[in-house]
């Protein structure tokens, strides 16, 4: 069928969607199949996270080797940022923008489509990534590394959360809307399979850190998704993108609260 996904497309489909790294094979695929693989792809998400993470921290940690800690964590933060695009933090200008300027839902999304970067916008933007840099430098060293690759994979997690637990926007097209539409039960299950890499060696260092990220989280998936049905009207890519961002941030403070020396 026109419809079929063949099992090698949705994991380098999440890598072309979550990064910028060229895979040409799937751009052979016919659209049907990549409207459907894209739904699948969210399985994969937390381990593509985790290798994001992991190339994250490796440039952090060489880093240090030349230049301070602060250089390691803007030098790892601008190759992150090289290879996905940048594409969360674009989110989360887009979103702080619509939340905060919004007067309806209607004008929050309106607003979140604008390629324009407003005040809302420019600080969330320079406030996420200032508090994302000052974890990192923060961190024990000891923990860095798994720290930075848990907290992107967790973000990526927390990405298909809320796409399952959190309808979409009305009278809103775009491919997150697409991608969320086409998750199956089987896919979220993957995606909790997939981020046991990532998050594993991270748990079983710093047992505590995890724990509390969980309970933290469950507590920010329910405030975040009765913000964005109020504020917007339902999530759209935009929303998605900013909660990823935020359970980074998540993970790397209880990691920081718990971590570091006294």
């Amino acid at each position: 069928m026109a419809t079929d996904c063949p099992a090698w497309a949705p994991p380098l489909l999440a890598i072309q969607f979550l990064t910028r790294v060229p895979v040409p094979a799937v751009s052979r695929l016919p659209e049907a199949a990549i409207k459907a693989g894209l739904g699948r792809a969210v399985g994969w998400y937390p381990l593509i996270g985790a290798l994001i993470g992991g190339i994250t921290a490796t440039t952090f940690v060489l880093a240090q080797h030349l230049w301070p800690t602060i250089v390691a964590v803007l030098l790892a933060l601008i190759v992150e940022a090289r290879l996905t695009g940048a594409f969360h933090e674009d989110a989360v200008a887009d979103f702080c923008d619509g939340i905060g300027g919004g007067k309806d839902p209607a004008h929050a999304r309106q607003i979140m489509k604008d390629s324009r970067i407003g005040t809302f916008g420019a600080m969330g933007l320079v406030l996420g990534i200032a508090t994302r840099a000052a974890l990192m430098f923060s961190l024990n060293p000891a923990i860095a590394p798994f720290a930075i690759i848990a907290a992107a994979t967790f973000g990526r997690l927390l990405t298909v959360i809320v796409m399952v637990t959190t309808p979409p926007a009305p009278a809103v097209t775009s491919l997150a809307k697409d991608v969320a539409a086409n998750i199956r039960p089987r896919d979220t299950a993957l995606a909790a399979i997939t981020s046991l890499p990532g998050l594993l060696p991270f748990a079983l260092v710093e047992p505590t850190a995890f724990a509390a990220t969980a309970v933290a989280a469950a507590i920010f998936i329910n405030w975040f998704r009765a913000l964005v049905i109020r504020k917007v009207g339902g999530a759209t890519g935009d929303c998605v993108g900013a909660a990823a961002y935020a359970g980074q941030l998540l993970m790397l403070l209880a990691a920081t609260a718990v971590t570091l020396p006294r």
